[in-house]
Formats: C-alpha cells, sequence, structure tokens
C-alpha cells in the first residue's frame, strides 16, 4: 500500500530510527529526529533543531539535495485541506530569507493536519 500511496502523492510517516540512521552523518551532536514523512520520494524530516528538506534527484534517487531550515528561520506556513473537487491538499512555508514559500502537495488531509500540528509544536 506504501507504493501505491506514493505513487498517488499520499504522504506517510515513515520509521524515524531508519531516517536518523540514514542521516547520521549529516546530523549535529545531539541532533535526533522526531518525525519525518515521505512524499512520493522526498523527505521531510523535523529534528530536534532543524527541519530538513529532502529532495531526492534522478531515476535511482541517489542524487540528493537537502534543504536545512532552523525552526526560527520559519516565519509562517499555511495548510489548505481537501475539498470535494480539488482533491489536493497543500501546505506552504515561508521562510526567510526566501522570496516564495516552499510548497508541497498532499493527497490526505489526516496526514497534513498531523505535518501542520508538528511545524506548530517546533516552529512556533
Amino acid at each position: 500500500m506504501r507504493l501505491l500511496d506514493g505513487l498517488l502523492g499520499n504522504a506517510s510517516e515513515t520509521d524515524t530510527n531508519a531516517i536518523q540512521l540514514e542521516l547520521a552523518q549529516l546530523l549535529a551532536p545531539g541532533e535526533e529526529v522526531r518525525k519525518s514523512y515521505v512524499v512520493i520520494r522526498d523527505l521531510m524530516v523535523f529534528t530536534t533543531k532543524r527541519l530538513l528538506l529532502i529532495d531526492k534527484q534522478g531515476v535511482t534517487g541517489k542524487k540528493r539535495e537537502y534543504m536545512s531550515i532552523p525552526y526560527r528561520s520559519i516565519e509562517r506556513y499555511s495548510t489548505e485541506t481537501t475539498g470535494h473537487f480539488d482533491l489536493d491538499a497543500e501546505l506552504k512555508i515561508w521562510v526567510r530569507g526566501m522570496a516564495e514559500p516552499i510548497s508541497k502537495t498532499f493527497r490526505d488531509n489526516t496526514l497534513i493536519s498531523d505535518v501542520g500540528q508538528t511545524l506548530s509544536e517546533y516552529a512556533l
């Protein structure tokens, strides 16, 4: 089911222990992964110090871009839930110093609410 969710653009929560091990060389001493979500191949990782957005690129996904956003740099965020005819839920994060917000699309109101709640917990 997870593969089908990924193909449809549905996000799903991932195993934080596995992500902690995968990102061990990238994390600061004492930094811990608290929550992580996968949307298709990309990851949103909430740590004790920052939000990491990981964009897996190429056919194999081996090439990756890591965007590190300290929580203090998040100015605001918005969530838009799905409707009867609009099946996309959208998350926008405004980061200090960036003209445009970072935008992520979800297909699940429950999970976008969970991501929004996690953002509230760490960014406010």
